[in-house]
C-alpha cells in the first residue's frame, strides 16, 4: 500500500517543487546538519553527502554499492612506468550547472582540476584559508606532500607527479576531498569579495543543483538537466535533517520521507515489520573506538591505556547499544577488510587486573573527561549511553569519568586539536576500502593534530604504513599491515569498542538505492515509483 504524504511533507516537497507538475521528489531524512557545502576542508559522512555525492564529481568515481574505482571526469588515464607519474584525460563538454547566483559561461577543463588540488596545499594562495581555521585534512592525512606538481597539459589534459609510488592514489582520488570545483566561480566570488559563498552556495558537475539550505531543517536540491551522466528520474531531492532516530523512523513510517539513515538498534525489528518498507542491511566497513590523547598525562603512559581498556566490558556496550547489530572490535581495521590481522588478541575484561595496573603506574583518584557524540553514526548507534556504560564501568576502577559533548561539528573540530583533554568516542567508516584509509589517516604521525585523535604518533607503526602505501603486490602489504596492527595492540592508543552491521530503512516505492561500503549515501540512479 502506497502511504500519502503528511501534509507537513506535502508542503516541504510542494515548496521544492515550484509548481511543476508531476514532478518527483524523494524525501531523505537525514541525521545531521552538513558542516559547509565544500568537501575539501570535512571529514564528516553526513557533509559528504549533502556537497560531493549530489553537487560535485571527481576524476574516478566509486562503483554504486563497491569499492572498485570508474572513470569519472576523466574518461581514461595512464600510469608512467616508475608509478610516479599520472596522465589523466578528461571528458569533453562537462558543464557546471548554473544556478539562480552564477551562470558558468565555458566547461570543464583543466584549469579547474589543478585549481582544485592546488588550494588544498598552496599556503599562500587566496583559498587556502578562505575559511577561517579550516585545515585541508584528507588531502594531508592522503598525500602529504608527496604529489610534487599537478600541471595542465593541454584544455582536457592533466598531470600529477608523484615523489614516490602510491599504489593508493587512483582510488583516493574518488574520495569525497578530490571533488573537482569550479576555478571560474572561485575567480567570481574573488573578484567580489564574497569568497565565503564557496562554501555556502556550491557549484558542481554532479547529478542535482543546490536549490537551497534552510540551516538545521532542509536542504533542496533539482536535477541537472545537463548532466553528462544523464539527467536523474528523480526531480527534486530534499534533506529534511531530523537528528533524534525515533523521530526519523517515525517520519519514514508516516510517509514524510521515502529513505532515513542510521536507525536506533532499538527500532529496526519495528521497521522491518512494517509492510511498506524495506531495510537493507550489511556489514559495515567500520569502526568505533574511545581514542585518548596520548599526549596529555597520564594517557601518554601505555599501562594506563592497557588498564582502562580492561576496565571496559565491551560486550555490555554491544547488548545494551547495539543490541546484536554489532560485533566487539579488536583491531583498527573492521574484520570485512583484507590485511585484518586474525591472531591480534583483544584486551580481556578484568577490572581487578585494570586497578592494579594503575596503581602500579601510580595513578590515583583520576578524574578524567570522555567525550560522547551528540549524533548516531554508522559505528555508534548511541555515544551517550556508550559513554555512561564506560564512565560506570571505570568508576569500578576508582576512575572518575566527566561526559562532555559539543554540536557535532565543534566536537570534530575540538577533538582534533592536540590539546583536547581526555578521551573521545569517534570512529570511522571506510573512504576507499584500502587498510591505510584507517591506518594511515586516522594513526600515521602526519595525522596527528586532524584525524588522529589520539594524536599517537610510533615511529615503528608509521614506517610500516608508509612503506605499505608504496608497495604493488598486497600480499606483502598485507604483512606489513598486520605488523602495524601488532604494534597498535601492544601501544592501545584507542579501546577498540565496535564494528556495527548498517541498516538502510526505505519505503518499498523506492528504487535502485545502493547500500554503500563506504557509507556514502547516493541519490543518482534512484528512482521512486508512482
Amino acid at each position: 500500500m502506497k502511504k500519502k504524504l503528511t501534509f507537513a511533507a506535502a508542503l516541504l516537497a510542494a515548496s521544492v517543487l515550484g509548481g511543476v507538475a508531476n514532478a518527483k521528489t524523494l524525501v531523505y531524512c537525514a541525521e545531521a546538519s552538513p558542516e559547509g557545502f565544500d568537501p575539501a576542508p570535512y571529514t564528516a559522512g553526513q557533509t559528504f553527502d549533502a556537497s560531493s555525492r549530489t553537487v560535485f564529481n571527481r576524476l574516478v568515481e566509486f562503483d554504486h554499492g563497491k569499492t572498485s574505482v570508474s572513470p569519472g571526469l576523466a574518461d581514461s588515464w595512464t600510469t608512467s612506468d616508475d608509478g610516479k607519474e599520472y596522465t589523466f584525460k578528461l571528458r569533453k563538454g562537462v558543464k557546471f550547472a548554473p544556478t539562480d547566483y552564477f551562470t558558468p559561461t565555458r566547461d570543464l577543463n583543466a584549469d579547474d582540476v589543478v585549481f582544485s588540488f592546488e588550494r588544498q596545499v598552496d599556503k599562500n594562495g587566496p583559498w587556502f584559508q578562505y575559511i577561517p581555521g579550516i585545515a585541508y585534512q584528507y588531502y594531508n592525512d592522503q598525500f602529504g606532500d608527496n604529489i610534487t606538481k599537478v600541471e595542465k597539459v593541454d584544455d582536457l589534459t592533466v598531470k600529477f607527479s608523484l615523489k614516490e609510488p602510491a599504489i593508493t592514489f587512483i582510488p583516493t582520488l574518488g574520495m569525497d576531498f578530490a571533488s573537482i570545483v569550479s576555478k571560474e566561480y572561485a575567480d567570481k566570488l574573488q573578484a567580489d569579495k564574497t569568497p565565503e559563498l564557496f562554501n555556502q552556495k556550491p557549484v558542481g558537475t554532479g547529478p542535482f543543483i543546490f536549490v537551497d539550505y534552510q540551516t538545521d531543517a532542509a536542504i533542496r536540491y533539482k536535477a541537472n538537466p545537463d548532466y553528462w551522466g544523464g539527467k536523474q528520474k528523480i526531480d527534486d531531492l530534499v534533506f529534511a535533517i531530523t537528528t533524534d532516530p525515533a523521530v526519523r523512523a517515525q517520519k519514514l513510517k508516516a510517509g514524510e520521507c521515502n529513505i532515513m539513515s542510521y536507525p536506533a538498534p532499538a527500532d529496526i525489528a519495528g521497521l522491518q515489520a512494517d509492510a511498506n518498507l524495506t531495510v537493507a542491511e550489511q556489514e559495515g566497513l567500520n569502526v568505533g573506538a574511545l581514542m585518548y590523547n596520548t599526549q596529555q598525562k597520564p594517557f601518554d603512559d601505555v599501562r594506563v591505556r592497557k588498564a582502562l581498556n580492561m576496565a571496559i566490558n565491551k560486550k555490555a556496550i554491544i547488548d545494551a547499544v547495539f543490541q546484536g547489530a554489532g560485533q566487539v572490535a579488536i583491531n583498527p581495521i573492521p574484520p570485512t577488510m583484507w590485511s585484518y590481522n586474525k591472531d591480534v588478541k583483544d584486551d580481556p575484561y578484568d577490572p581487578d587486573a585494570a586497578k592494579k595496573m594503575l596503581e602500579e603506574a601510580g595513578v590515583k583518584d583520576l578524574k578524567m573527561n570522555v567525550w560522547a557524540m551528540p549524533v548516531s553514526r554508522p559505528y555508534m548507534p548511541n555515544a551517550r549511553r556508550t559513554a555512561e556504560l564506560i564512565q560506570a564501568d571505570f568508576a569500578k576502577v576508582g576512575v572518575t569519568v566527566n561526559i562532555v559533548s559539543y554540536d557535532w561539528g565543534e566536537y570534530l573540530k575540538r577533538a582534533s586539536a592536540v590539546d583536547h583533554d581526555g578521551a573521545v568516542i569517534v570512529g570511522w567508516t571506510g573512504d576507499n576500502g584500502d587498510p591505510d584509509n584507517f591506518l594511515g589517516v586516522l594513526l600515521s604521525c602526519a595525522s596527528v593534530g586532524s584525524n588522529n585523535r589520539a594524536e599517537w604518533c610510533n615511529k615503528d607503526f608509521d614506517a610500516l604504513i608508509n612503506k605499505a602505501k608504496t608497495v604493488s603486490d598486497q600480499a606483502e602489504r598485507t604483512k606489513l599491515y598486520e605488523q602495524a596492527q601488532v604494534i597498535f595492540k601492544e601501544q592501545a592508543p584507542w579501546a577498540t569498542l565496535a564494528h556495527s552491521k548498517v541498516f538502510m530503512p526505505m519505503q518499498k516505492t523506492v528504487s535502485g538505492f545502493a547500500m554503500d561500503p563506504l557509507g556514502i549515501h547516493r541519490f543518482d540512479g534512484v528512482d521512486i515509483a508512482e
